[in-house]
């Protein structure tokens, strides 16, 4: 493939499909605004080494200072082969492939702060029940040598505990369905959180299902 594609870092299972809710934010918006990219797949034990290797920044750092790495990160030749953008954080990397890039938009005018919102939302409120279901069986779909680095090698939750979680989640899907069910006709589609258009707030939604 020629090298004036955006490259995308990502983390691999034991199965084909990517699995990594953040990035596959950045893989949707890449895909909908059609930008042609390739996936490099990096086991979570190698994620540190490979992007100090392309002098990719620090997504964080700890209490003593050291830097943190993870995915997802980009590099971008496309308008500068010789100094091609490197970026980390998933929400840098979507701001910079919706100003590079502007066709196609993820971010209407006027639309940032109530996506924003309804980001977090979906993070921190709707994802939060599903953590102790999920989160285990994405650590045993890890190949064996990422499921060391993965914090989730707890036992997958069963019988009543199973079942409150669930029911937990039952209960937030339902309000998103309700907020959702304001866009129906005439105002939109029900379908989209903007009303007829696809946004980052639908990207962010559909990672975490």
């Amino acid at each position: 493939m020629p090298q004036s594609v955006v490259t995308l870092y990502d983390v691999p299972s034991t199965t084909p499909q990517p699995w990594a809710p953040n990035i596959w934010r950045i893989r949707f918006i890449l895909n909908y605004k059609r930008l042609p990219y390739r996936t490099v797949w990096v086991e979570l034990s190698d994620v540190e080494a490979t992007l100090r290797s392309i002098n990719a920044p620090p997504t964080s750092h700890k209490s003593d200072g050291r830097p943190v790495f993870a995915l997802p990160v980009i590099v971008d030749p496309r308008r500068n082969a010789s100094q091609p953008v490197i970026l980390a954080k998933v929400d840098m990397i979507a701001d910079y492939l919706e100003s590079s890039y502007p066709a196609r938009p993820v971010f209407p005018e006027g639309s940032r702060a109530l996506q924003n919102l309804f980001v977090h939302y979906v993070q921190e409120v709707l994802a939060k029940p599903l953590l102790p279901i999920l989160v285990p069986l994405s650590h045993q779909r890890l190949p064996e040598r990422s499921q060391a680095h993965f914090p989730g090698g707890q036992t997958p939750l069963n019988g009543p505990e199973r079942e409150q979680a669930w029911r937990a989640a039952k209960e937030q899907f339902n309000f998103l369905a309700t907020i959702m069910d304001k866009n129906s006709p005439p105002d939109g589609d029900g379908v989209v959180t903007m009303g007829r258009n696809v946004s980052y707030a639908d990207f962010a939604l559909c990672s975490v299902l």
